[in-house]
């Protein structure tokens, strides 16, 4: 989206808004002048935060941003004066005129000299980021769901984007990267399952059975072993018998 197209269109609507509060009479003019008021403080908003820090830098613009500063100040003193009338008395009406003159000059500033020069200043990648942020900004101001982002790979007629002053711009207002990689770092990790948060457990109960198995084992055969000596010995005991009777027998 380009910056400069979305901050005509503002001033497109504020100037109808202007025009339509002269011809309005009574409670209307006053709801009318609260339009205009909304309008404006949206509009000032979002060239303050976004586009004034970006165009301070460029010596082109550098003088001319500081200007516009000032007159967003003007603008802001005359609006606040406005609020808080009950009804348009002349004299309110007269400050009014004086708040319309004032926005017309700064915009006549703005389109014919401010604009120019910045888009001299910037590339058309920079132009277009700096359009779909003060978009988004526009949209949460006014409670309304953030536009998604277009793709600019493109549009660089210019140059390559320089995006120091224009992330910077994106994370202060909170439109930025940093914001998802915050919460990313915040993400708990997945819990380990029983099987792998303690595996000497397991290792360590294997080991146990195998060790009572081999101690069973042992056991069993030493048993065995005993019962064969001793069967030996029987046997061996009844043969020493039986060459004793057969000595005997030949003597005899």
């Amino acid at each position: 989206m380009d910056a400069f197209e979305l901050l005509k269109a503002d001033h497109k609507k504020v100037a109808e808004l202007f025009d339509l509060l002269e011809t309005a009479s009574g409670k209307r003019k006053l709801d009318v002048f609260k339009r205009i008021k909304s309008e404006l403080e949206i509009h000032t908003h979002v060239e303050e935060t976004i586009l004034y820090p970006a165009l301070e830098k460029p010596e082109e613009t550098h003088d001319l941003t500081l200007e516009a500063y000032e007159e967003h100040n003007v603008v802001k003193t005359l609006l606040a004066e406005l609020s808080g009338a009950k009804s348009a008395t002349d004299e309110w009406q007269a400050k009014a005129k004086v708040l319309r003159e004032n926005v017309e000059h700064h915009v006549k500033e703005e389109e014919n000299e401010l604009f120019d020069k910045a888009d001299d200043a910037l590339s058309d990648e920079e132009i277009e980021s700096l359009g779909e942020l003060m978009a988004a900004e526009k949209a949460r101001k006014q409670g309304q769901a953030v536009p998604k982002k277009a793709d600019t790979k493109d549009k660089t007629k210019k140059g390559p984007a320089k995006p120091g002053i224009i992330s910077k711009i994106a994370d202060f207002i909170g439109l930025g990267s940093s914001t998802s990689k915050k919460a990313a770092k915040k993400t708990p990790a997945k819990r380990k399952t029983a099987a792998t948060k303690s595996p000497t457990k397991a290792g360590k109960k294997s080991r146990a059975a195998v060790s009572k198995r081999s101690s069973a084992k042992a056991r069993s055969m030493r048993a065995s072993g005993s019962k064969s000596s001793g069967a030996a010995k029987k046997q061996s005991g009844a043969r020493t018998r039986n060459k004793s009777t057969r000595k005997r027998a030949s003597r005899s």
